[in-house]
Formats: structure tokens, C-alpha cells, sequence
């Protein structure tokens, strides 16, 4: 499926992702290059909330950039496959080889502020990431590799201990509403 359709067919679990659905599907169709960062105003990125399979600890970097423990994802770089992005995006930054989805299907969407900072030496200006999240399962029991061109530590955290441990405020909303529907599921 392609990945405007897997965007299309995305129930959103909140008024937040209407929202959020109606600009991402908007900006795709005025903007050709919406998988790109040369966009320099959004781009869609992949994401991935990476809980063991209990389900009990989730996965998180120490981002360089943001200065806080956080999920794990990236640019897609023209992929249009938004679920192997994420894949992809976590074994680089973790160290995990082994990771599976949960589901195939789209487990958040938000669209997230970013401000301008410098990435490899090259001033990047505010923007918008126009963020899809798959759920994925990894074993606690792999080894974990920081990758110190984008994080400085990769651990597993309790779920009931993350909010002590960002210090990101507006990624808050969104992680209680990852932990919400992870809830749900179990």
C-alpha cells in the first residue's frame, strides 16, 4: 500500500490527529517533494515507540539535537516505505538487530515543531516533521549501541519512569498518548 493510502486509511485516535491527518494529507498534495528534508518547510519522517514484549519498558535515545531520552526515527530520504524507515531508523540508533512490528499499520501521527539547529556542521531552520509512528517489539536482551553522531545513550526506561526523564515538554503530549494506546492494547 502506498503511503498516502496508509496515511488516508489512518483512523486518528484524537482531535489532535484530525488535525494533524488534514494538514499531512494537505501538504502531500501541494508538495511533490513531502518525503524529502530539502523541503526546508515539513517532510515526513518515521518514527517508532520500540516496547519490549511485555509491553512494560519502552526504548529511548538521549538525543544530541533535542537534549532528551526520546523515541526513535528519522527522515525518510524519498522512501515512501514508512514502516521500513522506522525499522531502519531503529536498528541505527539502537543497536538492535531484531525488530518487529507490532502491526503494519500506522500507530500515531503528529505533526512536531522542530527548531533550527546546526546537523554535521549545517544550520537546519525551523520546520515542521510531519511524523508517522509504528509500534515495534525488540527483546530486552539485545545489545544497545549508542550512535554518537545523533545520541549520547540508548536504554530501556519503565513506562511509569519516562516522564521523569524528558525534558522535552512538547513531546509530553505526545509519548501520554503513545502510553494511552499502548494501555489499550494490552
Amino acid at each position: 500500500m502506498n503511503y498516502i493510502k496508509q496515511i488516508e486509511n489512518y483512523k486518528p485516535y484524537n482531535e489532535q490527529e484530525v488535525y494533524d491527518k488534514k494538514l499531512i494529507l494537505d501538504f502531500i498534495k501541494e508538495n511533490s517533494n513531502n518525503l524529502f528534508r530539502e523541503n526546508l518547510a515539513a517532510h515526513i519522517t518515521s518514527s517508532a515507540i520500540v516496547v519490549n514484549q511485555e509491553m512494560t519498558k519502552v526504548l529511548f535515545a538521549y538525543h544530541n539535537i533535542y537534549d532528551s531520552w526520546s523515541w526513535v526515527g528519522g527522515h525518510n530520504d524519498g522512501d515512501p516505505d514508512l514502516l521500513k524507515v522506522a525499522i531502519k531508523e531503529t536498528k541505527e540508533e539502537t543497536g538492535v538487530k531484531e525488530v518487529r512490528p507490532y502491526s503494519n499499520d500506522i500507530f500515531m501521527l503528529d505533526v512536531i515543531y522542530v527548531e533550527n539547529h546546526i546537523k554535521k556542521g549545517k544550520y537546519v531552520p525551523d520546520h515542521l516533521h510531519l511524523n508517522l509512528s509504528f509500534l515495534l517489539i525488540a527483546s530486552e536482551n539485545q545489545k544497545l549501541v549508542v550512535k554518537p553522531d545523533e545520541n549520547q545513550g540508548v536504554k530501556w526506561i519503565e513506562l511509569d519512569r519516562v516522564f521523569e526523564m524528558i525534558s522535552e515538554p512538547r513531546m509530553i503530549p505526545v509519548y501520554k498518548k503513545a502510553f494511552d494506546k499502548l494501555a489499550a492494547l494490552k
